[in-house]
């Protein structure tokens, strides 16, 4: 029309209307606020891609021991064995970080066992700690790794080694750690898959897995085998979370497509998880995947009303019937509406279906079960 002043007024109507500030809170807003409620649940967020990643998931892989167990074993019999073996698991345990070299440390130190040096200590992840005593080489960890010829076989187990040969066997018990079975029925009814892949012997493994009710399992893998386990699962479309603690299973959280760890995981494990829970209580897992998977449902809503808000507001204001000062109100009710969705992101815990079937949580948690490296 000619008119340079109502020209000029609707194009900054139209540039003001277009600011797409909506548009780019959308999603960090969320994963702000999501990382939070996390906080507030006791699990630690190394960064906004493991949110995203975790609301991806659709299977959960555990370690056993110090994941699904409390990671606080108890050596068995102790009173019956050679003090002179016990003096020496005890010594080379206390260079590991291992949960059953700790409790042969443990063990060590009460009696005063542990004083003996080594040289050249070496720990191999998922298979045990060597070290070297005037020439002699000892071995404490799993038995195919110890010992030599078919007697590992027949052992089985933690062992202690000299130059191959058996010097003592040792036994173990841990307790489930807390929480265990809901978490796993609260992720069994949130439609994922859960399976155990541990580095125990298969028998405790079994244990373990019939006592928290999973049907999958494999026991006695190395690191490799693990990522390898995960490999085989992401070919077959599976996005998994690894829940793992020990230094055997940094590979496989570096490996997974998200990873969570324990606070009392070994430092490499905690470095290589994407998240990491500071309580006891296994209930962070199934907590942090109903945070995520809500916060994901939000992401999509609050680009929707991005969106609607454009296509509502831009042909009114190219028509001429916004002003620019009602199309700054506009835009700040936009970016506002889209932090007041992400607000609705729930910090409560996740609810627990009723299991009847089982033991209670406290009975159960407190029961030892049988356990090896």
């Amino acid at each position: 029309t000619g008119d340079w002043h109502r020209a000029i007024g609707i194009a900054i109507a139209v540039l003001i209307i277009t600011c797409p500030c909506a548009l780019s809170l959308a999603v960090p807003i969320v994963q702000v606020i999501a990382a939070r409620r996390l906080f507030e649940n006791g699990i630690m967020v190394k960064d906004g891609s493991g949110i995203e990643r975790l609301a991806e998931v659709d299977a959960v892989a555990f370690d056993k021991t110090g994941t699904l167990t409390s990671g606080k074993p108890r050596l068995l019999d102790a009173a019956s064995l050679d003090p002179e073996a016990l003096g020496l698991a005890a010594s080379l345990a206390v260079h590991s970080r291992h949960p059953l070299s700790r409790a042969l440390a443990a063990v060590g130190a009460e009696r005063g066992l542990a004083g003996i040096g080594f040289s050249d200590i070496a720990e191999h992840p998922g298979l045990g700690i060597e070290g070297r005593q005037g020439g002699v080489l000892y071995r404490l960890g799993r038995a195919d790794w110890a010992m030599a010829g078919d007697r590992a076989a027949a052992a089985g187990g933690t062992v202690l080694s000299r130059d191959g040969a058996m010097m003592a066997g040792f036994a173990f018990e841990d307790i489930l750690r807390p929480g265990g079975y809901e978490a796993v029925d609260a992720l069994r009814a949130a439609g994922l898959r859960v399976e155990i892949v541990s580095g125990d012997r298969e028998p405790a493994v079994a244990e373990t897995a019939a006592r928290v009710g999973i049907d999958t399992y494999a026991g006695a893998m190395l690191p490799g085998a693990k990522v390898r386990r995960l490999e085989v699962l992401a070919a077959a479309g599976r996005h998994v979370l690894m829940v793992g603690d020990g230094l055997n299973d940094a590979p496989a959280l570096a490996a997974a497509h998200v990873s969570m760890a324990p606070a009392t995981a070994a430092d490499i494990g905690r470095n290589a998880a994407d998240f990491v829970f500071l309580h006891e209580s296994l209930d962070a897992v199934p907590t942090a995947f109903a945070v995520v998977r809500q916060a994901s449902r939000l992401v999509r809503q609050n680009f929707a009303l991005a969106v609607a808000y454009n296509a509502v507001a831009l042909p009114i204001a190219i028509a001429g019937y916004v002003t620019p000062l009602v199309a700054a109100i506009a835009m700040s009710l936009s970016s506002v509406l889209v932090v007041v969705n992400a607000l609705r992101l729930k910090a409560g815990k996740t609810a627990r279906p009723a299991r009847s079937a089982k033991p209670s949580r406290s009975a159960a948690s407190s029961q030892p079960l049988a356990t090896a490296r």
